[in-house]
């Protein structure tokens, strides 16, 4: 089959205008410019003109929570991420609870609608792994990061307690990792067991949200703020944890946790040092904006992330604190929080970063021959001279179908 378009963005190459993609046994056979395509077929190929669309790879969205759809419409946004985070907890409850089939059943719909948005795998972050069962029935590709907590954890017991858990989510089918919280929430020890775990797992990649709040740098810098009154107030304190008085990428990398098969979240606090340290070290750095801005920590750098070079890949978080799965929407707000930054680089985060952080780098992110033929046309004016600069400028789920 031969699909032709106005537009081709392969992402790996720059756009082609009047491109055509052809595809054999559901794999990219060739992508070019409609002139340059003779097929070796003589012409026999099946072929379809899409029209007045771009093709383009499925998305990646690198960071969700599904297990928090349920959660839609439920925790408004907060001044001070503290005071969010509590308000999120005072609607869920403990994380560590078995969800009830009304909270499972909306996962479903964000899954469709994360579909009909044009995400073909994700990274998911998962406290019950009850995620895996939705992902799994629609056919979504990516990892499941089962996440632990505990600041009061003295070894890797809690590891232990829950592996048969992701075993049994394995055996399902399911790509699954370990994800440590975040430093105010992981103690040194439970971060050590699961990189120890992770590296000795069939999915050795791992994600931690980091840098995320001006708390977080407090408590790191001196021990003291609200996550520290915060702890305290549940009985989590641990009076016996030094505080490392530097910076969140510093101090995991101090303990050895982050490394280039590390998905780094958030980065809101991050200064260049920081960044430099991240890029050093490899590991990608997962943005998400508009969550960001609903929970208090203001927006991040966006444009001196890129300007790092660090590798930048695109998550939208949960829907306890966006409006909507479409990861278009968040290109719209990179777009405008670094306008200065091409946008050619932001719909690689979008797509084939993402897919390399979560391993399917061979498979997903471009349109290079070899790949899956996971692609989405997107419809566009026949005026659109710049198309990538039109991508990320905001497309609605209507303008884009699946194609393969």
């Amino acid at each position: 089959m031969i699909f032709r378009a106005a537009w081709v963005c392969p992402i790996d190459q720059p756009p082609i205008r009047n491109g055509a993609v052809r595809v054999e046994s559901g794999r990219i056979a060739w992508v070019g410019s409609l002139p340059e395509h003779q097929p070796s077929d003589g012409g026999a190929a099946a072929g379809v003109d899409l029209g007045d669309v771009v093709l383009l790879p499925g998305l990646v969205n690198a960071h969700t929570h599904l297990e928090l759809s349920w959660l839609r419409g439920k925790v408004p946004p907060a001044e001070r991420f503290p005071d969010w985070v509590r308000s999120m907890f005072a609607t869920r409850g403990r994380p560590d609870v078995a969800m009830s089939a009304e909270q499972i059943r909306p996962m479903h719909d964000a899954i469709a609608e994360m579909r009909g948005a044009g995400t073909v795998a994700v990274g998911d972050i998962s406290n019950s792994l009850a995620s895996v069962g939705p992902i799994l029935q629609a056919g979504l590709d990516g990892v499941i990061f089962h996440e632990l907590l505990g600041f009061k954890e003295r070894d890797g017991a809690l590891v232990e307690r829950s592996r048969d858990s992701r075993a049994s989510a394995a055996r399902a089918g399911a790509r699954v990792s370990i994800a440590p919280h975040a430093p105010y929430s992981t103690s040194p020890e439970l971060f050590g067991a699961i990189r120890a775990a992770v590296d000795a797992s069939a999915c050795p990649i791992m994600s931690v949200h980091l840098g995320e709040s001006p708390e977080e740098v407090e408590l790191l810098q001196s021990g003291t703020g609200a996550w520290r009154l915060t702890l305290e107030a549940l009985g989590l304190w641990r009076d016996d944890w030094d505080v490392p008085g530097c910076d969140p990428v510093a101090y995991l990398d101090r303990h050895h946790v982050i490394d280039s098969r590390t998905l780094v979240v958030h980065g809101v606090q991050f200064d260049d040092g920081a960044l430099a340290r991240l890029k050093q070290i490899g590991s990608t750095l997962v943005t998400c904006p508009r969550s960001n801005k609903w929970v208090g920590v203001g927006y991040p750098p966006v444009e001196r992330f890129y300007q790092s070079g660090v590798t930048v890949a695109v998550g939208t978080d949960s829907l306890a604190s966006v409006d909507d799965f479409n990861l278009f929407s968040e290109l719209r707000h990179m777009r405008a929080l670094a306008p200065a930054v091409a946008a050619g680089r932001f719909l690689e985060s979008a797509t084939l970063s993402g897919a390399k952080a979560l391993g399917l780098g061979d498979q997903l992110g471009s349109l290079t021959p070899g790949k899956r033929a996971q692609m989405i046309a997107v419809t566009v004016p026949g005026s659109v001279e710049n198309i990538e600069e039109y991508l990320v400028g905001g497309i609605a789920p209507s303008q884009i179908q699946w194609v393969s």
